[in-house]
């Protein structure tokens, strides 16, 4: 009990033992921020008894810092045969970032397997059902506005997906959907939903993909794609043409990417596995430069439970959001004031 009850602090040092991962930048750990520090918050967030959260597998925040989560809830992710029934429980869930208590819940009957969320600057809420094949925009309130994509057709061409994952939107409303395990593409639509263009191809080259995973854009509308078997981010440019990589080696699958308030900070999460055992995940810091600020989790200090995160999210005071699904539950790591490095 001593040990579950106590806060997990990040001190991070500017060599840190990292058991994968490594950029394509030079000197990158002579830029490490020595001075950051995060608290795994306890007891966050705070659930009704007996409530059955699923896989958390999209997270978003609003406008007023409200945390989105999309879950699975009695679903699992079976292969090779997919459900075909839609859950018939709540799936969205609004928790107060700070009690972590829910606010609101809602998305019941109408979805088979959840997977990507967004929130975008009118506090749209934007989620991807990869089994219904479709991208779905909703109002903050859960009133269906949009859908994308032909329910339960696979297909590769302008009006269907296959298994797409999720969505990032533009500041003008267009936007571009990650399509996804199947299709390894990047698809671009206007504010309408309209498609407009789409890039990308199976493969390991740049502007390839080995499912694209996770997809968010900069403050230039730049287009940053975590290419998850790939294990690396790849940068474009809002045409799709290709500008950047950072790669995390082979052995560490590169799940999801978020921007913080300023569009300058861009942090990711990995997972890694040895052979069926699994070896945790770890939170990356960069700029957008994708010059590595700072790494903790499985190959840092962390001494919380193994993770498997899927998606995160950064609200305005910096504070990280993770959905696990090896254990389903939301962490939330709180970013604490920096201290001045001591001098010898």
């Amino acid at each position: 009990m001593i040990q579950k009850k106590k806060l997990f602090y990040f001190v991070l040092p500017a060599l840190l033992f990292i058991a994968c991962g490594h950029s394509t930048h030079r000197n990158e750990e002579n830029s490490f921020d020595k001075t950051s520090r995060y608290e795994l918050v306890k007891d966050w967030p705070q659930l009704p008894k007996g409530f059955l959260l699923g896989n958390p597998t999209g997270i978003g925040v609003d406008s007023n810092q409200n945390i989105f989560v999309f879950h699975r809830a009695y679903r699992r992710w079976i292969l090779p045969c997919p459900p075909d029934s839609i859950i018939t429980s709540p799936t969205i869930l609004m928790l107060d970032r700070n009690s972590g208590k829910i606010l609101k819940q809602w998305g019941q009957n109408l979805f088979i397997m959840p997977h990507g969320l967004k929130v975008d600057k009118d506090d749209n809420i934007w989620v991807t059902d990869v089994w219904l094949q479709q991208v779905f925009k909703f109002s903050h309130d859960g009133t269906l506005l949009m859908k994308i994509g032909k329910a339960n057709v696979p297909g590769n061409d302008s009006s269907h997906f296959n298994l797409p994952t999720d969505v990032a939107i533009a500041p003008d409303g267009s936007f571009y959907v990650s399509d996804g395990y199947r299709n390894s593409r990047i698809v671009k639509f206007s504010v309408s939903g309209k498609y407009l263009f789409e890039w990308g191809k199976n493969g390991n080259k740049p502007g390839e993909f080995d499912i694209p995973h996770s997809i968010n854009l900069d403050a230039k509308g730049n287009v940053y794609v975590a290419d998850r078997e790939n294990s690396r981010i790849q940068v474009f440019n809002p045409e799709g043409k290709f500008l950047k990589e950072w790669d995390n080696e082979k052995s560490c699958k590169l799940y999801a990417l978020a921007f913080d308030k300023t569009k300058m900070n861009l942090v990711a999460v990995d997972y890694q596995m040895n052979d069926t055992v699994p070896k945790g995940s770890d939170i990356f810091l960069f700029n957008t430069e994708l010059n590595k600020i700072n790494q903790f989790g499985k190959s840092g200090s962390y001494n919380g439970p193994l993770s498997r995160y899927h998606d995160l999210v950064i609200d305005d005071e910096g504070s990280i959001y993770v959905g696990d699904i090896l254990s389903n539950r939301i962490q939330k790591f709180r970013k604490l004031p920096s201290m001045k490095a001591s001098s010898n």
